[in-house]
């Protein structure tokens, strides 16, 4: 079992990164502007779902990565550090960005799948489950496969708590981000900077 000081580490750590808008809050927002809230759920529980898919490659893949070479994992982790690095320096550099338009009307059950699609191809969950989540990994509480899935789990339902929240706020908190963009944008900037100096310095494995 993973340390309970590391879990509540990973959770404190994980709700700063999902609170960060990216595509998918964006995603969310623009269903519930076309189509209302019922639109807006299901692209969150869409959402949600793909991360699903995340899980389940980083626990095959990552695994593997981890039991053959502790080189390989080096560079996964270092990699991971420069990306959050570069993620931050972006958000200070780039022109302020705004939500897109609201997409026409859809089927909630193609708002749903659409969702799943938005978040599997999301870097920055992909980001997460590569470079991130590793770092709790403890060798001395088992396999990192069963960890994974924990962790992931415990990422998905955070993931989903910050989804409905905008899902359920839609209209409102599209207008914040319009007019406080270039503000967040520099939060992000700082969270990501952090995010990876943290990453660099946690113990070697």
């Amino acid at each position: 079992m993973i340390s309970l000081t590391t879990f509540v580490f990973f959770v404190q750590a994980s709700l700063v990164l999902v609170l960060i808008p990216g595509p998918n809050h964006l995603y969310i927002t623009a269903r519930g502007l076309a189509q209302g809230r019922a639109a807006a759920l299901a692209s969150a529980f869409g959402v949600e779902a793909g991360t699903l898919v995340h899980i389940a490659v980083a626990a095959a893949g990552l695994s593997y990565v981890i039991s053959q070479s502790a080189t390989l994992f080096a560079i996964v982790k270092w990699a991971g550090v420069a990306y959050l690095v570069y993620l931050g320096v972006r958000a200070f550099t780039t022109k302020r960005e705004t939500v897109t338009q609201a997409p026409p009307p859809q089927p909630l059950r193609k708002i749903f799948l659409e969702g799943v699609l938005v978040n599997v191809l999301n870097p920055k969950v992909t980001l997460y489950f590569l470079a991130f989540l590793p770092q709790f990994l403890e060798p001395s509480a088992g396999p990192p496969a069963p960890q994974i899935v924990v962790l992931g789990l415990t990422l998905l339902v955070l993931g989903l708590l910050s989804d409905l929240a905008y899902a359920f706020a839609a209209g409102a908190l599209s207008g914040r981000l319009e007019r406080k963009a270039t503000s967040m944008r520099y939060v992000s900037g700082v969270v990501y900077l952090g995010l990876g100096m943290a990453t660099a310095f946690a113990g070697s494995r």
